[in-house]
């Protein structure tokens, strides 16, 4: 991180002169290879065999990638663990915080990709803002990130098979999913998660399509059924006899956990943290697994090489506000509705179940319901959507390695050349090597329900934090290299307007941006530098937990360091920020008249009023 603000500092007029010459004359550049933008590939070509992805899916189709990626375990099976630590007020508070981390983030992003449309732009704005080092790092840890999550993804089903729920008034199980080790679980999921991947990118779009709109069905019924549960009279198997209401959010409940418990690594509760520390390090460590819940809204940018929507800047304008409203929204309802049902001090909630299923607030509060036959559905779902998010998540690392190996970044020639390879638009080696590493997996089969999960969504949701934290260090130099631009002489009238965010043209605009990038960077570093507290706290001192914690950071350094070492060697005189800066390939919206904006032709109830209210209704929801 102290790299990354040393960045932000350094060289911006040489580097914005040199490209906005570039930019003006479009003649005579040779480009350097670490430069080449890949927007100028052909979107029309299709070659059954040879570099390139095919640019196939549509807008409608990358909004449901992105957001079938993110529907997953950490919110079905995460929000319980939550509530238990925060509070039922404190995990809605953490859910609504970390929402606005994440939104500024992908706001960054999106005004980035917005304006200049260009393939891998996790990787490619690092380099071209920050330093080309920085931008391979991001690369790796993107990856690896995506890789970790997609096998934690596994993990998660195989646990959810072995279902069991057991509280001594209602007995469920899935037998067969206790009888079969885990191992096989995960290998079967994973050669159908491969399997799917290798589908060309138009009929793997369709089917993420498909799965992202039953999540969507799923979660909005689910919070429909909570909110009801909470207020009609119990039905007469319930636990209950009068409607719960705000039952658990009064004493001796509480809007927030008055008692941090300390776990050891066989979940046994070694002591209670009281006070003001146990109530800010129980929502402290419910940051953490909160955030889990929200890696994914980055994929409607990741998506960028297989997009024919690429160009449009509206597209990622609506892409990056969708997915921002969905998630954050849906959410934020879930945990609330949820709240209401289940108290913070249940034992499942806290550590206690047989299964991992059994934990899940949901799942809780139908059986309580008085509705078990809910439960073994619900399950069937938590299944679903873990599965469908491993394959969302080899798909992104796929390409991401893919991308890597376009830039000659992935090692040996004869190791990047075949990674390179595509047949039918799909790199199908770069899905086997991920898919390969995915076998990391297996650990997971191991230790108590649920305790390798946690370590593997942990370090990936350090790894996503370092990078989130780039992105936002990079728009912030993007932003000073827009506002550098528009003062020298050899911009053009044509070129300042697109470099204005003020001009009613500028692609997309999110008020404020600076500071919310500001806001995420910042946030990013104190999660990530304090992500690790439980370790500390165990006694004796948990190693295990303190790596998976923190092994991201010292990886994304010695990257860093990797890159500068074959470069420049021992010269660190040379190993200062090598970036471009360039603004070239800027696009402006196409009408004044912007997507997704409410302007009412008529005055008053007429037929054109309720035909432009539909439409923008259609456009949001779609």
């Amino acid at each position: 991180m102290i790299h990354l603000i040393f960045v932000l500092t350094m060289e911006h007029k040489t580097a914005v002169t040199s490209h906005i010459l570039h930019h003006a004359t479009h003649n005579g550049h040779s480009p350097h290879p670490d430069e080449v933008d890949e927007a100028v590939t052909n979107d029309e070509r299709r070659e059954r065999r040879g570099e390139s992805l095919w640019r196939v899916l549509n807008e409608r189709q990358i909004n449901m990638i992105a957001f079938s990626g993110t529907i997953g375990n950490g919110l079905f099976l995460g929000s319980g663990r939550s509530i238990a630590s925060a509070g039922p007020g404190g995990a809605v508070l953490c859910y609504l915080l970390m929402g606005t981390v994440i939104s500024s983030v992908i706001s960054s992003l999106g005004e980035m990709t917005a304006l200049m449309p260009v393939n891998a732009p996790m990787m490619e704005f690092p380099r071209r803002f920050l330093d080309r080092g920085v931008g391979l790092a991001v690369g790796w840890m993107y990856w690896f990130a995506y890789t970790v999550l997609a096998a934690a993804q596994l993990v998660a089903v195989s646990n959810l098979i072995g279902f069991s729920y057991n509280d001594g008034k209602t007995f469920l199980s899935w037998e067969t999913g206790q009888n079969v080790d885990n191992a096989v679980w995960i290998t079967v999921f994973l050669v159908i998660v491969i399997i799917v991947n290798l589908f060309p990118a138009k009929y793997f779009g369709e089917l993420e399509y498909a799965f992202g709109s039953i999540k969507l069905a799923f979660i909005v019924v689910l919070i429909i059924m909570m909110l009801v549960l909470g207020v009609i009279t119990p039905r007469p198997e319930a636990y209950y006899d009068t409607p719960l209401g705000t039952k658990f959010w009064n004493a001796p409940y509480w809007f927030f956990n008055l008692g941090y418990p300390v776990r050891d690594e066989n979940n046994e509760v070694q002591r209670v943290i009281t006070g003001s520390l146990g109530t800010l390090l129980g929502v402290w460590t419910t940051f953490i697994n909160v955030l889990f819940s929200f890696v994914g809204m980055d994929i409607v940018a990741a998506t960028a090489a297989e997009s024919r929507a690429l160009s449009d800047s509206e597209s990622m304008k609506m892409a990056a506000r969708k997915i921002n409203i969905r998630i954050i929204t849906l959410y934020t309802l879930c945990v609330l509705t949820a709240s209401f049902l289940v108290p913070t001090d249940h034992p499942f909630l806290n550590g206690g179940g047989q299964s991992v299923g059994s934990r899940s607030v949901f799942i809780i509060a139908v059986v309580e319901a008085g509705m078990p036959a809910a439960a073994h559905a619900f399950n069937a779902i938590f299944v679903f959507s873990s599965f469908t998010c491993a394959i969302n998540s080899l798909y992104i690392a796929s390409r991401v390695l893919h991308t890597l190996a376009l830039r000659g970044q992935t090692g040996p020639e004869f190791i990047t050349r075949r990674l390179r390879q595509c047949r039918s638009g799909v790199p199908m080696r770069a899905v086997m090597v991920t898919s390969g590493v995915m076998f990391i997996g297996y650990m997971g089969r191991s230790g108590s329900p649920g305790a390798r999960l946690d370590e593997l969504a942990n370090n990936c949701t350090v790894s996503c934090l370092i990078v989130y934290g780039t992105i936002c260090a990079t728009y912030l130099c993007f932003y000073k290299t827009l506002e550098d631009a528009k003062l020298y002489e050899t911009t053009s009238e044509v070129q300042a307007a697109s470099y204005d965010r003020n001009n009613p043209l500028y692609p997309y605009k999110s008020h404020g941006q600076w500071l919310k990038a500001c806001y995420g960077m910042v946030s990013c570093g104190i999660l990530m530098l304090l992500n690790g507290v439980g370790a500390f706290l165990e006694k004796p001192f948990n190693i295990r937990k303190f790596i998976s914690a923190y092994i991201s950071l010292p990886v994304f350094i010695l990257l860093i360091m990797g890159y500068k070492l074959r470069k420049h060697g021992l010269r660190f005189s040379d190993w200062g920020p090598e970036r471009s800066q360039d603004l070239g390939g800027a696009v402006q919206a196409a009408s004044e008249k912007r997507k997704g904006r409410l302007e009412l032709p008529d005055e008053g109830f007429t037929k054109e009023n309720w035909r432009t209210l539909f439409h923008w209704a259609w456009v949001w929801l779609q």
